[in-house]
């Protein structure tokens, strides 16, 4: 194979008993970008883990620039131009961009005083080498995720980086920034570097890489070019089945349902700007929009996460003053939040704690949880939307990602809501376990429950909505019906700002 800068062959690591990679194989070409693709569980990131020295192979040969390749650690891997951009930053948000690139490396007068200035003209250098513009004398805090991300990578490349590997990469980024993101990335490939890209993003994996290699179950399906291959097929490598797309062209949603929440003059700040809507019963109410055009503080407003300066909420009809997430939940609200490491997942609380959480008051007498009770019930929901983990004592942290979703709906269909808000709900899962929500939301609206769906990808908006909702910079700018929306109007609207 030409160019050839890593080969990874007959890579085998168990853990516990448990066989997590299966004589993997991989190979990266020097200038290329090379999608790891494959569902969550599949084996990608024990796979880079093994390549940047975290964990070490239990069988297996890999190869680097020709020569035998063994690292203990990640310090030794970047030592020899082996780099991972992790979907979680780990940078210091306190100190400057110039700092972030040459910590542990900075230029030195004596064994005393770091040279500020030369860090400043380094980093400088090589902004311009690889097309970044960003001030190395800023704090790295005061900067965009996508802005950070850019750091890293120059940090990488910094330390003579041959390989980089990408750890979903977009998925906390602005359509410019991923714009931004693939310019660097082209750049950092005529300069000869290969690129490891992991991703979910279909669409993205098409438009950005040389060739995929997918896996399975911690197994290697196989390798194909990426301009010889569809995306459904694809998606068939990774799951052995096919997974449709095709969005909803109707609602089977009465107009004259029964309203289950009405939200009016809803006024918080700039965030907020007179927002009005109605959900009606057995409904999947879409609400579509641009970063920041308020679509999540809507809806933490309505849950009582954040307060709110105006307006009226009413469910079922009947005014509620909802101050509080327990106000929301009394009433039958459920909210399953964007970022849901940060408020809605327990990592390292078991999958029985994280259904059972919301509804603890039932499960304790006398002063004492019942711990049987407790379990039981949460197995009975996570059973009903085929959750899998082996047991309920099982911590959530070793739950894939589309798994630990369910643990959250599974806590709010325990306090029997009615009004289900999904922030973002397949953000960071892959395409099968996708096609598993959306299957679970469906059947959730046709048993009368009502859903509202914060979405950031059109495709899933399309898929999923019988109304649609489109927000730009905090103002409600347009209502559509499914079977009048097309991603051309619903863009119309989340760029419809008011003129100055």
């Amino acid at each position: 194979m030409q160019n050839v800068c890593l080969e990874m062959n007959g890579i085998h690591k168990r853990f516990h008993g448990v066989h997590a990679l299966k004589g993997v194989h991989l190979d990266l070409r020097a200038g290329e970008i090379h999608a790891l693709v494959g569902e969550n569980g599949a084996g990608k990131s024990t796979l880079m883990k093994v390549l940047t020295g975290i964990h070490q192979a239990d069988e297996g040969e890999i190869t680097y620039l020709g020569s035998p390749y063994s690292v203990k650690n990640i310090g030794e891997s970047q030592k020899l131009g082996i780099s991972m951009i992790h979907q979680e930053l780990n940078m210091m948000n306190h100190l400057t961009v110039a700092q972030n690139i040459f910590i542990g490396r900075e230029p030195m007068a004596g064994k005393a005083f770091i040279k500020d200035g030369d860090m400043v003209k380094e980093a400088e250098k090589l902004f311009k080498l690889i097309g970044i513009k960003i001030d190395p004398r800023v704090t790295l805090g005061s900067l965009t995720v996508g802005k950070q991300q850019m750091v890293e990578i120059a940090k990488a490349i910094s330390r003579e980086c041959k390989i980089l590997i990408l750890d979903e990469p977009t998925a906390a980024l602005t359509q410019s920034e991923i714009d931004e993101l693939f310019k660097i990335m082209f750049d950092l490939k005529q300069k000869g570097i290969g690129m490891i890209y992991i991703s979910h993003r279909m669409d993205e994996i098409k438009l950005i890489s040389d060739r995929i290699t997918v896996m399975r179950d911690g197994e290697y399906v196989g390798t194909v070019n990426t301009a010889e291959v569809t995306k459904d097929e694809i998606i068939n490598m990774m799951i052995g089945r096919v997974v449709y797309e095709d969005p909803k062209t109707h609602s089977e949603v009465a107009p004259d349902a029964d309203v289950v929440l009405e939200v009016k003059n809803l006024c918080s700040g700039k965030s907020i700007r007179d927002v009005s809507f109605k959900l009606r019963r057995g409904e999947i109410l879409g609400f579509s929009g641009l970063m920041g055009a308020g679509r999540t503080e809507v809806a933490r407003a309505i849950f009582g996460a954040d307060p709110f300066d105006s307006g009226e909420i009413y469910v079922n009809g009947k005014k509620v003053d909802i101050k509080t997430p327990a106000d929301a939940v009394k009433n039958g609200i459920g909210y399953l939040s964007e970022d849901r490491k940060r408020y809605g997942l327990m990592l390292m609380k078991s999958v029985a704690e994280n259904t059972a959480i919301a509804s603890m008051d039932r499960y304790i007498k006398m002063g004492i949880i019942d711990d049987g009770m407790l379990k039981d019930e949460a197995e009975v929901y996570n059973k009903k939307l085929r959750t899998k983990t082996p047991s309920m004592e099982q911590l959530l942290k070793n739950l894939s990602g589309g798994n630990q979703q369910k643990v959250i709906i599974a806590r709010w269909l325990i306090q029997d809501c009615d009004i289900l808000i999904f922030d973002e709900p397949t953000r960071g899962i892959d395409v099968g376990a996708k096609s598993e929500i959306y299957t679970l939301m469906n059947e959730l609206s046709k048993q009368g429950k009502s859903i509202i769906m914060i979405s950031s990808e059109l495709v899933e908006i399309l898929r999923m909505s019988d109304r649609i909702v489109v927000m730009c910079e905090g103002k409600k700018t347009g209502e559509l019906d499914i079977s009048e929306a097309t991603q051309e109007n619903i863009m119309q609207l989340a760029t419809m700002r008011e003129e100055n």
